[in-house]
């Protein structure tokens, strides 16, 4: 009898075994900047109603996937589930976002039901939307997800053919593509092979596009051309004021074409912030640009330093590694520009919510533009200023202190003359000004290390300023009389020897001279003005 029973249980068990099945798969989750490992586990098969259950804290894009999946396996001649299922998103306190597990969970079931052998999802991480009719979307968050295969040991990735350009860029990761989910099918099913990609980022280090903008447009302002050069040489946060059309709008677009294009890791990063803020880029991948980002006056500080129910990367984050441009900067809420005050000292932000907590870097040049009056023209020789007194003092006393004197270069953009607007030759080029700023940048590279950070002056330490920016006996006095003389800060004492460093390096001058001494402390002369 007892082993008429053992028997009956054991056949039992065999048989549940065979009709309960459980598949595991990877995937990732985006946090911040980052991306951290998932593991996405079904098990079909269950006693109970037949339906499917997604638990693991999904939010409603997750939750919808189910009648996405549903109708891409119906569509791709594969079996859906038609017991009581469980999918389960590991680890069940991160919150999960978006659709990039339709693809996994697609997989999963499948290989829960036997259809696919799932024992060849080792070593490989898979993200990716779905169509109803069973084809690849592109995702948010490739060039993360890269970087987790990388240092998570799984060194393959499966992602959409739109999106798994820009993760090729990450080395020692296997990147394969794919259309559509039965191209996936046929891979598992018998062994067909998927298309590897492949990227070469030589090919968007330079451009033959010469139709874009270009300093060469830009007549007269030789001063404001050589202060831009200046910071964008060092690095330097740099304010322009003036009347309207003088042209720092003008001045200001065109800055990114005279910076030097990023690096391989620099664009990383650049892609990295993008993906967080759910934006993205593989239509713009072609060529390795510098983001400029230029928010209206009437951003709130949220979307400039960024936040949200969820977190996500503000107007600063998306400028990293590039260009910010506050247009009619004392039109900005009061609010909005003291939160820029620690962003610009550290280099990165960190946002905390309910909802989590995440560190985003934002090392980022600022330009900003203003008039010097609220009608525009004080101090021009041909329109006549309608301010008065209290109302000019109001106007520059939007912008605090302690702001401006995070900004290294202050520089008078005067109002153009006929003769220079008649003039029909054209002013130096963005790719001459480039080539020297290059030049200053490699000193610069040399002087800090080429692992460094912040390879440029604007980023230097107290350390660093005491080695690389000693002045003679006499130069210190210029300085310290300077100083007096304006009511400068030691904030602005330290920008002034930074700013010195950069003018000697596009001289080519190992030491500071007199004259670069000058011209910095030239550059902080509207402090006594504001």
């Amino acid at each position: 009898m007892s082993r008429r029973v053992g028997a009956v249980l054991r056949n039992f068990c065999a048989r549940k075994r065979l009709f309960e099945m459980l598949a595991k798969i990877h995937s990732g989750a985006l946090c911040g900047v980052e991306a951290v490992p998932v593991e996405i586990e079904v098990n079909s098969g269950e006693r109970g109603e037949p339906k499917t259950f997604i638990v693991g804290l999904p939010d409603a894009a997750v939750k919808e996937s189910l009648n996405r999946v549903s109708s891409a396996l119906a569509n791709s001649a594969a079996p859906v589930p038609s017991t009581k299922t469980t999918v389960n998103l590991a680890p069940g306190n991160l919150r999960k976002e978006g659709p990039i597990y339709d693809l996994p969970i697609a997989l999963a079931m499948l290989a829960s039901t036997g259809f696919i052998d799932g024992s060849k999802f080792g070593g490989t991480i898979f993200a990716g939307e779905l169509g109803l009719s069973g084809e690849l979307r592109p995702i948010c968050g490739a060039v993360s997800l890269a970087l987790l295969a990388r240092s998570s040991g799984n060194k393959k990735l499966i992602l959409p053919e739109a999106s798994a350009k820009e993760a090729s860029l990450v080395e020692g990761v296997e990147v394969y593509s794919a259309k559509s989910l039965s191209e996936l099918i046929e891979h598992f099913r018998t062994g067909a092979a998927l298309k590897i990609t492949s990227f070469n980022p030589a090919d968007c280090l330079e451009s033959d596009d010469d139709s874009g903008p270009d300093f060469r447009d830009v007549k007269g302002q030789h001063a404001v051309r050589r202060a831009v050069e200046v910071a964008v040489a060092g690095g330097h946060n740099i304010l322009m004021v003036g009347p309207p059309g003088s042209g720092k709008s003008m001045i200001a677009k065109r800055i990114p074409t005279i910076m030097p294009a990023p690096s391989l890791e620099e664009y990383l990063e650049i892609l990295g912030v993008y993906s967080a803020a759910g934006i993205i880029l593989h239509k713009g991948i072609n060529r390795f640009e510098r983001p400029f980002r230029a928010p209206h006056h009437t951003i709130s500080d949220i979307g400039l330093i960024g936040g949200g129910t969820n977190p996500k990367p503000g107007e600063i984050s998306l400028a990293h590694n590039g260009v910010l441009f506050l247009d009619e900067l004392p039109e900005f809420h009061r609010s909005v520009l003291e939160v820029l005050r620690q962003p610009l000292e550290d280099g990165r932000v960190n946002i905390s919510r309910s909802a989590g907590k995440i560190t985003v870097p934002c090392r980022f040049m600022l330009v900003a533009a203003m008039n010097p009056c609220p009608c525009g023209f004080l101090g021009d020789r041909k329109n006549r200023c309608r301010c008065t007194p209290p109302q000019i003092q109001r106007y520059r006393s939007r912008i605090s202190g302690p702001l401006l004197d995070r900004i290294d270069i202050h520089v008078e953009a005067a109002a153009l003359s006929m003769e220079d607007l008649a003039k029909r030759e054209y002013g130096e080029s963005s790719a001459q000004m480039r080539e020297r700023i290059v030049a200053a940048r490699q000193i610069q590279r040399q002087r800090f290390g080429a692992r460094a950070k912040n390879a440029f002056n604007a980023a230097m330490g107290n350390a660093q300023i005491r080695k690389y920016c000693s002045l003679e006996r006499e130069q210190q006095s210029v300085l310290l009389s300077a100083m007096e003389e304006l009511n400068l800060s030691a904030r602005a004492y330290d920008k002034i020897l930074k700013v010195s460093r950069t003018i000697a390096d596009l001289c080519g001058s190992e030491k500071i001279q007199t004259s670069h001494l000058l011209e910095a402390i030239n550059y902080r002369t509207l402090d006594r003005a504001f």
